[in-house]
């Protein structure tokens, strides 16, 4: 049962006499506690709505098309609590955040609804069957998934959980039924590396075609690690032989699957020192949320862009702005602003490297760049008439960096507007030139 919080004006369910406070108990006789069951169940063209009025049941029947919404609303958009992961995982990130910060960032979802929503990756150890039988049912796919290991105690032991071995069965059954799995791997040194690594990617073969993409991705590590697992990092050795093991069993899997099904995170070439893969490696770029074909792409998609016709408006502008970036994408940052430079000769643009000191050195992301490292690093440098940061530093709603700190307060502190780059590659380049 849900509560609606509101009912949209002029829409079915108000014409229908439907209440907000009114609670919704079913939609044709089948039970709804969250977001998947209420827009699973209201696809028909004809819904009958169970509610609870104080404390009498009404009915309303509703016809529509089948995908059209009644304009019902709830509290939140999950119409339930997020559900929090009952792991403790040696390599987890929010562990290894500092006290003191907004409460939301220590908040862990491992939530299957937000898999299937937001594209989040869940360990399955908080599901039991009959959730899993849900997927199924609703055909919710893809689903994706922290693999990490497919050993059953190694995945106890790394996520410190007792369930964490016993419920890789929920891999065959998904499979079975034809939901689509992405996979992760989080990569641990001498833990689930080595011998290990392959074994999970031989075990998480046999899924296939369910399994359509994993992605290999060294654990993140700050300096906030007291009294947590010892961890240690990859050498540029160690990724680079990482990187020769992945790739040679994601070219038997692209004869065998026809995909490569396993892709190394840039991160792992980063730290190699090696070029990353050209465009076509990455084929749909599946896995450019966790990191995998990042830049590669971010790369082609602005060169492309730059041979578009509709710049020749704007050549004659002149303009002087900087770049924010972290260590891991300043070469592709100063390959971009290159280009521009070329292809507009009355622009100047300044990259500048901030180096992740707030987390420590072996964070290189530019996503957990914050505002107290970017002001102090660039205070006094030259920055021209604006400052262009990562959109990706932001949190969702565009406001503050990781610290709490605005992009109001970091143009403020620095004496320069300050502002994200815009979303894709002709974003990007609209930001550089003031667009």
């Amino acid at each position: 049962m849900v509560t609606i919080t509101s009912v949209i004006e002029g829409s079915r369910a108000e014409k229908a006499g439907i209440l907000p406070g009114d609670v919704l108990i079913s939609i044709n006789k089948k039970e709804i506690n969250d977001v998947l069951d209420y827009r699973f169940h209201l696809a028909n063209k004809s819904v009958a709505l169970l509610v609870m009025r104080g404390e009498k049941t009404k009915k309303f029947k509703i016809k529509k098309l089948e995908y059209d919404d009644i304009g019902l609303d709830f509290e939140t958009p999950l119409m339930d609590k997020k559900h929090s992961c009952e792991n403790k995982c040696v390599f987890c990130f929010i562990d290894q955040l500092p006290r003191g910060m907004r409460k939301s960032l220590y908040f862990k979802d491992d939530d299957s609804r937000l898999s299937f929503l937001h594209g989040n990756y869940i360990t399955l150890t908080n599901l039991h069957e009959k959730d899993i039988q849900r997927i199924i049912d609703m055909r919710i796919s893809p689903v994706n998934i922290s693999v990490h290991t497919t050993n059953p105690e190694l995945r106890v032991q790394m996520m410190h959980n007792k369930r964490a071995g016993e419920v890789l069965k929920y891999l065959q059954m998904l499979a079975d039924a034809g939901i689509s799995i992405c996979a992760q791997i989080v990569l641990c040194k001498g833990l689930n590396d080595g011998k290990e690594l392959d074994r999970t990617m031989c075990d998480l073969e046999k899924l296939a075609p369910a399994l359509t993409s994993t992605s290999v991705v060294p654990a993140g590590l700050t300096r906030f690690r007291d009294g947590l697992y010892q961890l240690d990092s990859f050498t540029p050795e160690e990724c680079k032989s990482i990187i020769e093991q992945v790739n040679f069993f994601g070219d038997m899997c692209r004869v065998k699957h026809g995909t490569r099904l396993f892709f190394p995170a840039d991160e792992l070439y980063i730290k190699a020192g090696l070029e990353l893969p050209g465009d076509e490696f990455y084929e749909d770029y599946s896995q450019i949320e966790n990191g995998v074909g990042m830049i590669t792409d971010m790369k082609t998609s602005v060169l492309l862009a730059l041979e578009d016709e509709e710049w020749k408006q704007y050549e004659g502008i002149v303009r002087r702005v900087s770049i924010a970036t972290g260590v891991a994408a300043e070469k592709l940052m100063r390959s971009l602003a290159a280009k521009i430079k070329q292809k507009f000769n009355g622009v100047d643009v300044n990259v500048y490297t901030v180096k992740n000191n707030f987390f420590g050195e072996k964070i290189t992301v530019s996503g957990l760049l914050t505002g107290k490292d970017i002001m102090e690093q660039l205070a006094g440098r030259e920055l021209g008439e604006e400052l262009i940061i990562p959109p990706s530093c932001l949190r969702a709603e565009g406001d503050v960096l990781l610290d709490d700190v605005s992009p109001e307060e970091i143009s403020e502190k620095l004496g320069v507007k300050v502002s994200p780059a815009g979303n894709g590659a002709e974003g990007f380049i609209r930001s550089v030139l003031g667009i």
